[in-house]
């Protein structure tokens, strides 16, 4: 059960301080706090947990600076959609807002290599208008010989150069929870020019240690990948398990699954996914059609297979974008063959737009049937 109450009431007040010495005198029911930050307001929200089933809502409705209850059907109790659930789907970080109705692309390098590529991605974003991008420091591979990618020596320079071009929000992988304070330090060091979505991949979305750590940071929203071969279930418990510890910014991403039924795909491409997901939560919900195809191959009406599924998400309803590109993807140091050049960008971009317009053609088509 979920008491919501009213809106910037602070801890300091009458309220806020009746309502909660009144939940924690329930026998048989553990308290959690948690505040969801909007843009112009702050919502409190307490979790009742344990023997919620004899709770009377109306009773909890009635306390003095309670705006609403919500009881749990189901579970991802944090970050789930309930009956009678009316709590936002979107928030905001560093001027960009995520919703389960926006479309963002993250375009970008997965692996940085040096300065002078960097600073040609992210102009090339910025004459085309983006102001979120990708860029893997710390990369966890297969190959214990293959590069793992700069780290911390590398955040420098990208951050001052996002700020150059005036990138707002930069998807960035961590491993180990160091690589948080490591992003802290470099980000306060370049004077804070960049905001940056921590990224959860898929070897470590069963890491719970990782997550739990992750989840108790409240600067950086994250990007969560489903995990690999496991079911969508466990996917979002591993979400869940960071909103858990406090951090609810939380987007989910769909990466493809592993399975020999993908070939010659890299993964088997899961984006029927992206409605369950946003029907069985409130994450926005984001595709990484790099991972999932891994080739620049084409059929024969000459469209690569990455912008074929890019549309699948989209007209699914994704709401972000993870996607691979390179000024020269012969000399990427990561996933150079599946990367898309930098004179492909404009082409990807219309391409995105046209099945977005075809997702809200539909959306329009479905809300005016049922209104017939």
């Amino acid at each position: 059960m979920i008491v919501i109450l009213e809106p910037n009431l602070t801890p300091a007040s009458a309220e806020y301080q009746s309502v909660r010495q009144y939940l924690q005198s329930l026998p048989n029911i553990t308290l959690r706090e948690h505040q969801e930050h909007g843009a112009q307001q702050v919502l409190t929200e307490f979790y009742l947990i344990g023997d919620t089933a004899a709770l009377s809502k109306e009773t909890l409705e009635n306390l003095p600076g309670v705006d609403r209850v919500v009881r749990i059907s189901k579970e991802y109790r944090i970050l789930g959609r309930h009956r009678d659930d009316h709590r936002p789907t979107a928030f905001e970080y560093n001027g960009v807002t995520f919703s389960q109705d926006t479309l963002t692309i993250f375009a970008g390098l997965c692996a940085v290599d040096n300065p002078t590529h960097v600073e040609q991605m992210l102009r090339a974003l910025r004459d085309h208008g983006q102001v979120c991008t990708r860029m893997g420091a710390y990369k966890p591979r297969t190959n214990p010989y293959s590069f793992q990618g700069h780290g911390k020596s590398c955040l420098p320079y990208v951050f001052e150069l996002a700020g150059k071009y005036a990138i707002k929000v930069i998807a960035m992988e961590v491993t180990h929870e160091n690589h948080v304070l490591e992003i802290q330090q470099a980000l306060q060091l370049t004077g804070n020019p960049t905001g940056v979505l921590l990224q959860i991949g898929t070897r470590n979305t069963q890491n719970f240690e990782l997550l739990k750590a992750v989840g108790r940071q409240r600067q950086f929203p994250v990007l969560i990948k489903r995990g690999f071969g496991i079911t969508l279930e466990e996917s979002l418990n591993a979400a869940e398990y960071l909103a858990s510890e406090g951090n609810a910014r939380v987007i989910f991403g769909l990466r493809g699954m592993k399975t020999n039924l993908a070939d010659p795909h890299r993964n088997f491409v899961d984006f029927a996914h992206v409605p369950v997901v946003k029907r069985l939560t409130r994450m926005p919900v984001c595709i990484d059609p790099s991972h999932s195809v891994g080739s620049r191959h084409s059929g024969p009406d000459h469209i690569l297979e990455i912008l074929q599924v890019t549309a699948q998400g989209v007209i699914a309803g994704a709401n972000m974008i993870l996607v691979d590109f390179h000024p020269h993807p012969n000399l990427a140091l990561v996933d150079g063959p599946q990367a898309l050049t930098l004179d492909e960008l404009g082409y990807f971009i219309q391409d995105v737009q046209i099945a977005r317009r075809a997702y809200e053609q539909r959306v329009a088509l479905a809300t005016a049937k049922r209104l017939i």
